[in-house]
């Protein structure tokens, strides 16, 4: 679904107190008397699409302008990411933007409810709107767009090359960069390496192995404290089995487990219940027994060493070392090891990889180069067809001695679309220089320039809703038809709003708005009423005539409607 816009609502704008536009698809005209407010029509959706805000354009008595529009968009389309990249939001798959200008000079502007930069409406407006009038600025006067209607005008072949060469070009930017990097930075590589070498050596010469700084923490807490756990695990041994060589009576945990397990044998057979405690107690003296010999064998393992004590704690202080530098503990010293000994050997690879990209870069200089020409090529077949095309229908706009040109420069660099620079002229009469259009051409000659472009360029180029302003300046008789006729041509394939005093490029109209100016007082309003079929026929009635109930005007009027639905009616066929 192609974007269109549905309606504009403006407020105190020039003469125009309060008007709403109504908008249909296919070509719409708006006409009116002089002074009623055609132009501020134009001006509001120049302002909606981020055009220039000028204060005085704000309605005498009014503190703001302000326009609102609503646009109908794909939901699913770039517009709609757009929107929602900004922070704006889409319901039911219409757009709401806005645009206010205060008397003082301040503008403000709306998307989708959101307040945004007036710029966003400004680039929003590429993929919307082209307005051709003599003060605005023209899409396709922009370098860029003119190339890339160029490029869609020169149809599949042109795209195909264009994708083959886009994706040279991409792994050449990649191959350039790594050359740049590789070369421009090869002192600060060879001091990384430097590091690298310093640390691995450093590192090999400890030598250190995963887990041995917590290995020797725990050796070391045993020889600093031999004497105090060798004591500990004796006194325990004494608690548990007694001293065998002492004569007293032993007051040792086994003995008095025996005792107590002796006292409940002697009496087991009156109760059975005291077997199981017996059990118990013979369980408990044979687990006293095996404590007691394990603290006696780590008494005896136990040996202050202070030979062992000082090596421990000089290996401590090296690992030490390697973790103060390289790792909080000696598993990621040795995990940093691993990563630097990688680095080092991509480091040290560099002057391989250099040799290689630099002849990766040479094949793909060479495959550019032949894409870039083909490139080349195909738009200066395009541009020869696209020039002729739109000088004939310059011939038949009133503008007969008039000559477009498309001038494709090859350049020295590659860019993302080849090294063609591509820049519209016009040579207006013969014998003329061709010049750039917005220098070539006067306001009304440009914009009918631009009709002819567009009309050549319908459905190569993606903009939906086309806006034009004094294209039939200068004009009249069988060349007003003509300029009718091909606003009508381009208003299949995309959305066309012409504002226009001229009544046979009003005829060719699927929708026909009007501004009516009433006087009351000082003041003086304008609104836009859509015209049904009786009163399309009194409007063109006067603007051929002056008068809408002249019969000879009439007559001319309903002749002019009935020749331009019967061209409309044989152009659908």
């Amino acid at each position: 679904m192609r974007p269109r816009v549905e309606e504009v609502r403006i407020r105190g704008l020039g003469v125009i107190d309060e008007a709403v536009l109504e908008l249909s698809p296919g070509l719409t005209v708006v006409t009116g008397e002089t002074g009623a407010g055609k132009t501020m029509v134009v001006t509001g959706l120049g302002l909606l699409f981020g055009g220039r805000a000028d204060p005085s354009r704000v309605r005498p008595g009014a503190d703001r302008a302000l326009v609102e529009g609503t646009i109908v968009v794909d939901p699913d389309g770039k517009v709609a990411r757009q929107v929602e990249e900004a922070g704006g939001e889409i319901e039911d798959g219409r757009l709401i933007i806005a645009r206010s200008v205060s008397a003082e000079g301040r503008s403000r502007a709306w998307l989708g409810g959101r307040t945004v930069p007036v710029g966003t409406l400004t680039y929003l407006a590429d993929d919307l709107v082209a307005v051709h009038g003599q003060m605005d600025q023209q899409r396709l006067l922009q370098p860029g767009r003119q190339r890339a209607a160029l490029d869609r005008y020169a149809g599949a072949e042109l795209a195909e090359t264009l994708a083959a060469y886009q994706e040279v070009y991409r792994r050449h930017r990649e191959v350039a960069e790594l050359l740049a990097e590789l070369t421009t930075k090869a002192r600060e590589r060879e001091q990384e390496a430097e590091m690298l070498r310093f640390g691995l050596e450093e590192i090999e010469k400890v030598d250190p192995r995963p887990g041995e700084d917590v290995a020797l923490r725990e050796e070391e807490e045993r020889l600093s404290h031999a004497d105090a756990l060798r004591t500990a695990a004796e006194t325990a041994h004494l608690a548990l089995l007694g001293d065998p060589t002492t004569t007293q009576v032993a007051q040792d945990a086994a003995t008095l487990i025996a005792q107590a397990r002796s006292a409940v044998e002697a009496v087991r057979g009156f109760d059975p219940a005291l077997g199981a405690i017996a059990d118990r107690l013979a369980e408990a003296g044979y687990l006293v027994s095996d404590v007691a010999t394990d603290l006696a064998a780590y008494a005896e393992s136990v040996d202050a060493d202070p030979v062992r004590l000082a090596a421990v704690q000089e290996r401590r202080a090296q690992l030490t070392g390697l973790t103060r530098r390289y790792g909080e503990d000696v598993d990621a010293v040795l995990e940093w090891a691993r990563n630097a000994a990688a680095r080092l050997a991509e480091l040290e690879g560099d002057d391989e990889r250099i040799a290689e990209l630099a002849r990766e870069q040479e094949e793909l200089v060479a495959r550019l180069t032949e894409l870039a020409g083909r490139l080349t090529e195909i738009r200066r077949a395009a541009a020869e067809r696209f020039g002729e095309a739109v000088t004939a229908e310059l011939s038949a706009l009133a503008m007969p001695h008039a000559r477009v040109t498309v001038a494709v420069t090859p350049g020295e660099e590659f860019g993302p679309h080849g090294v063609d620079e591509v820049e519209l002229r016009l040579a207006a009469h013969p014998g003329a220089p061709a010049l750039p259009l917005h220098k070539g051409a006067s306001g009304g000659e440009l914009s009918r320039v631009m009709l002819a472009i567009e009309v050549v360029f319908a459905g190569a180029d993606p903009v939906p809703t086309f806006v034009f302003d004094e294209v039939d300046a200068g004009v009249g008789g069988k060349a007003a038809v003509e300029i009718g006729r091909r606003l009508a041509r381009l208003a299949r394939t995309a959305q066309v709003i012409v504002v226009t005093h001229l009544p046979q490029v009003a005829a060719f109209a699927d929708q026909h708005l009007v501004v009516e100016k009433a006087s009351d007082g000082s003041v003086v309003r304008s609104g836009v009423v859509a015209l049904d079929r009786e009163g399309r026929a009194r409007e063109l009635s006067r603007m051929l005539a002056g008068l809408e109930d002249s019969e000879l005007g009439r007559a001319h009027a309903e002749e002019l409607l009935a020749i331009a639905e019967a061209d409309k009616a044989a152009a659908a066929r």
